[in-house]
């Protein structure tokens, strides 16, 4: 299989649709199609179902695509890796989710910056499940990620930090007086349903709750009453005026973890490993 094969097909995978996936791609639709037929009779199999209607993914081609977008994360990180081992001045990209662990990063930021031989660090921030994604396709070297709402499989991690949970509220609630409250009590008390998060595959989950992909989203909902939510600690270091946190005694602890590819042979991000877990 051709690199130029994979992308093709994934193309079409994602959109199920030759011509929008031509056009996404730059290049005629009948090549398109002679390109992945050429790879269906290698491989010996049908990815892609056709008819005058719709197309649609076989088991194989759902395979496929699984395999496809991997490799690709694979190449495309490669040779960003290997285009920044050529810089005199390396820099390191570290991702971070949006309006979390804002404390935690600015000191280990300012550690770093102390450490003999440091290197820029840029930041990415995003938006939920994506700090994965990024350091997959090499656009990011390290990321926080946050256990267990995200998956650190195939990683490597250290753990930085293990907190409570709160649960934001506007300041007029009857729960926003309370020193703690109980999770049971959250769900009881009258209000919005929960916030739908999306899933690492960026859909969000059926339910009743609003739509959100951050923590701007989130609060002003919240104060807007038209959502509760609860999060970790340190999301409410910088709560807007109008909202409270209180603490939920039961929730499960969230651990903050410092991930990075296993095949990282960077030495600033070494450092950079080093000088958070010694904080």
């Amino acid at each position: 299989m051709e690199m130029r094969e994979l992308r093709y097909f994934v193309a079409v995978a994602e959109d199920l649709h030759f011509g929008r996936a031509a056009e996404r791609l730059g290049i005629a639709q009948p090549a398109l199609s002679r390109a992945l037929a050429g790879l269906e009779g290698r491989l010996g199999v049908t990815l892609l179902e056709r008819s005058s209607r719709r197309v649609r993914l076989t088991d194989a081609g759902a395979v496929l695509l699984t395999e496809a977008r991997a490799i690709l994360a694979a190449a495309e990180a490669a040779e960003r890796r290997t285009r920044e081992a050529a810089e005199p001045r390396p820099r390191i990209t570290l991702a971070v989710k949006a309006g979390t662990a804002g404390e935690l990063l600015a000191k280990v930021l300012d550690a770093y910056g102390t450490h003999p031989g440091a290197c820029p660090v840029d930041l990415l921030l995003c938006e939920a499940h994506e700090q994965r994604k990024l350091l997959c396709s090499g656009r990011a070297d390290l990321a926080l990620l946050h256990l267990p709402f995200d998956a650190v499989t195939g990683l490597d991690s250290e753990a930085l930090l293990t907190e409570g949970q709160v649960v934001i509220l506007p300041s007029g609630h009857p729960l926003a007086g309370r020193a703690a409250v109980r999770q049971s009590e959250v769900t009881a008390a009258p209000g919005p349903p929960p916030a739908r998060w999306p899933a690492p595959d960026g859909s969000h989950p059926e339910g009743p709750g609003a739509e959100v992909r951050n923590l701007t989203q989130i609060f002003q909902l919240v104060a807007l009453g038209r959502a509760t939510v609860v999060l970790p600690a340190s999301a409410a270091v910088d709560l807007r005026r109008d909202l409270v946190a209180v603490p939920v005694t039961d929730a499960p602890p969230v651990t903050t973890v410092l991930a990075w590819p296993p095949e990282s042979r960077s030495r600033p991000v070494a450092d950079l490993v080093r000088v958070a877990t010694a904080l």
